[in-house]
């Protein structure tokens, strides 16, 4: 291959980078697998490029071939990345923190790493980037998770996951049964429909850090769905409920103090924040990321994270100006 047509191979190859990252941190649950994923998919279609045969099949679906097989690879040797709320049971408020220990933890992702702000990212469905769908994705085989996520997240036809996956439609259609049986036991699948649009969704969340940042506790609820839920990795404790809610977060303010500030940023397709509060010095010192997903009845969950390397993946400072 002459060093025009590599060139031109580049240039083709380079707008699918994106909606891949979406796809292997779906498969993962890991920002920074998921990126090492990405570039290994690259390096083998760079490597593959001379068998490339446009006749059998689209650029997009040959690089998510090697992106799928790719991740499954690497699934072999890794364990589910769950969430509190899909590793034990709901737990009091007020009850002490329980520290995961060596649990490997879902993470979330970055609006920006995917480009979810700009045209190349339109083709990403942020709904199947929530939180609550990537964490269900961990409860299935790595299998069933790349069937389910090539069908029904990403549209391809039976024939085109079999093809993907080197195995036959009714396979396919078979593990795409028993993953949607999964989800739906989760109560995953109804939540996606129900979301309000963007604009809406950050107006929510914007009254809520507004009611955040002078710790009024009662505006808080009012924002809240019945049944939110609210998790805390590395921390085991998660609970559902206005009041539980409440109760968290009056506790927190009278520990932690009601100075804060809030920076937003976009997490998995989904309106969050960064909560700093007042330290000792003066200056705002890091605290949490708050990740949010809202329903058309309100706040429904807040995942809430205190993880260095998430922090990091984010570029999120150690501390503002007073």
């Amino acid at each position: 291959m002459t060093a025009a047509t590599t060139e031109e191979f580049d240039r083709q190859i380079e707008p699918y980078r994106g909606e891949l990252l979406a796809h292997c941190y779906r498969m993962l649950g890991s920002v920074h697998d998921a990126e090492d994923l990405v570039q290994e998919t690259y390096l083998r279609a760079w490597r593959a490029r001379s068998k490339y045969d446009e006749a059998r099949s689209s650029l997009r679906t040959w690089l998510y071939r090697i992106a799928t097989n790719a991740c499954l690879t690497a699934l072999e040797s890794r364990n589910r990345r769950p969430l509190p709320s899909g590793l034990v049971s709901e737990t009091d408020p007020l009850q002490p923190f329980v520290h995961g220990g060596e649990v490997t933890w879902l993470q979330p992702i970055p609006d920006s790493l995917l480009g979810l702000g700009d045209p190349a990212g339109a083709s990403i469905d942020r709904s199947s980037l929530r939180l609550a769908f990537v964490a269900a994705l961990q409860h299935l085989s790595a299998r069933q998770r790349a069937v389910l996520i090539l069908r029904e997240v990403l549209a391809f036809s039976a024939a085109e996951a079999a093809g993907i996956l080197d195995t036959t439609t009714a396979s396919v259609n078979s593990s795409l049964q028993r993953a949607r049986a999964r989800l739906q036991d989760a109560g995953v699948l109804e939540d996606r429909v129900t979301e309000p649009s963007q604009a809406e969704q950050r107006l929510w969340v914007e009254r809520y850090m507004e009611a955040f940042e002078e710790a009024d506790v009662e505006r808080l609820k009012q924002l809240l769905a019945d049944d939110v839920l609210m998790e805390m990795p590395p921390m085991l404790n998660w609970f559902v409920g206005r009041e539980n809610y409440a109760r968290f977060m009056d506790w927190l303010f009278t520990k932690a103090g009601t100075s804060w500030q809030l920076l937003p940023v976009g997490a998995n397709g989904h309106p969050a924040f960064a909560a700093y509060r007042r330290g000792p010095s003066g200056a705002y010192e890091l605290h949490t990321l708050q990740v949010f997903t809202v329903t058309s009845s309100g706040i429904s969950r807040n995942s809430v994270f205190q993880d260095a390397d998430v922090f990091a993946a984010f570029g999120l400072a150690g501390k503002l100006d007073a």
